[in-house]
């Protein structure tokens, strides 16, 4: 069982999320970053599992949280192909399934990344990991945070990945763009966020599970 063809953009906004602060710039940058990644806080990740819509094994995967050191931070982001069989169009972190020949999350993380966008590890500095987030087709996935330096250059695999794109960190990591929707399905409720970023011309839509584990980012750094 899949989720109905439904443009998330259409589906009403239910909540707007600008009554919580903002993460302050200092603490968006590189050795601030390390620094909460060396002694983590006490915190509470407000997005762990969606509501289960498949009925299969749990399937371990693992995504690259990238944040490219510009002058200021951003972070990358692909485009997914609409013809692949899960999250198709959707805008995601590099990342996929876990491999047996993996080492763990982050092994995954960096081959996935290299093989999906051509970002080769000797440009990624792994901060850590955030908790588990599960999809509600049974993906376990792993987010794995790390430093970007600047100087890469991507070679996006055209079969998974339409685009690849950067965002202000400051932008994510700001609640007053983070929109909670709702829809009734199957007789019951599901709910998820966004964070629309217009680039240029160009909407890209940020929503589900993307937004979920950026949104358990920013409770990470506001604790």
């Amino acid at each position: 069982m899949s989720l109905p063809t439904i443009d998330p953009r259409t589906i009403p906004v239910i909540r707007i999320d600008n009554h919580l602060p903002a993460i302050e710039y200092p603490r968006l940058q590189a050795d601030a970053l390390r620094a909460r990644f060396a002694a983590p806080p006490i915190w509470q990740p407000e997005f762990l599992a969606e509501k289960k819509f498949m009925d299969r094994q749990p399937l371990p995967a693992a995504v690259l949280l990238p944040i490219v050191l510009r002058p200021e931070p951003s972070v990358l982001l692909t485009l997914r192909t609409p013809h692949l069989s899960t999250h198709s169009g959707q805008i995601a972190f590099p990342g996929g399934k876990v491999d047996g020949t993996d080492a763990g999350a982050t092994a995954a993380a960096l081959r996935e990344a290299q093989e999906e966008i051509g970002l080769t590890a000797d440009f990624v500095e792994v901060l850590g990991q955030l908790p588990v987030y599960v999809t509600g087709s049974a993906f376990h996935i792993t987010p794995v945070v790390a430093l970007i330096s600047p100087g890469f250059v991507l070679k996006p695999n055209p079969y998974e990945v339409a685009d690849v794109f950067e965002v202000p960190l400051a932008y994510l990591m700001n609640p007053a763009h983070h929109r909670h929707h709702q829809v009734d399905w199957q007789g019951g409720q599901r709910q998820w966020l966004s964070m629309p970023y217009q680039d240029a011309h160009t909407e890209r839509f940020i929503w589900g599970a993307t937004a979920g584990m950026l949104r358990n980012f920013y409770r990470f750094l506001l604790a």
